[in-house]
């Protein structure tokens, strides 16, 4: 008699294996199902990477509660400061510029402030209130109801005229 091989056995599947669950406050999708944008930790809209006005001011009208007034504010302030400025969204943050010098200034909601990003702003007189483990970058937050426009008007004429950041 010849031997027989063995019968084969049916092959058991393995349960897909599960993805990581996200983070609290944090989101896989940049739209819910109902068209409107995430908001990431701090109420920071969840906005594409995307040059020009047109993502700025999608971030801007997505930005929760007064955040959004200050968004258009800045946005206004910088559009008139520096008529030919360039605009994206990079990391989930406007970002303005001059065209061949790279990129002055950029702002980002958190919970209870707007925080404006100056990247050269070392530089600036006087200094922005907040350092940065970055030498050359200044912060300054920006509460409800606590926006010194001409303060502010004064620190972007000055950081449109320096070098700008080219990183981003």
């Amino acid at each position: 008699m010849a031997d027989k091989p063995p019968a084969k056995k049916p092959a058991v599947q393995k349960p897909a294996a599960k993805k990581p669950a996200a983070s609290k406050g944090a989101s896989t999708s940049k739209r819910s199902s109902s068209g409107e944008v995430k908001l990431l930790s701090g109420g920071n809209p969840q906005i594409p990477k995307g040059d020009g006005d047109a993502p700025v001011q999608a971030y801007i009208a997505a930005m929760p509660e007064w955040k959004s007034d200050i968004g258009r504010r800045i946005d206004a302030i910088v559009e008139k400061v520096v008529p030919k400025v360039q605009k994206a969204v990079r990391w989930n943050s406007p970002f303005y510029g001059v065209e061949g010098d790279g990129w002055f200034l950029s702002f980002h909601c958190f919970t209870r402030y707007v925080q404006v990003t100056f990247l050269n702003g070392s530089s600036l007189d006087p200094l922005p209130p907040k350092d940065s483990k970055h030498p050359n970058v200044r912060y300054l937050d920006i509460h409800e109801d606590d926006f010194d426009e001409k303060q502010f008007t004064g620190w972007v004429k000055q950081a449109a005229k320096l070098p700008g950041d080219p990183m981003f």
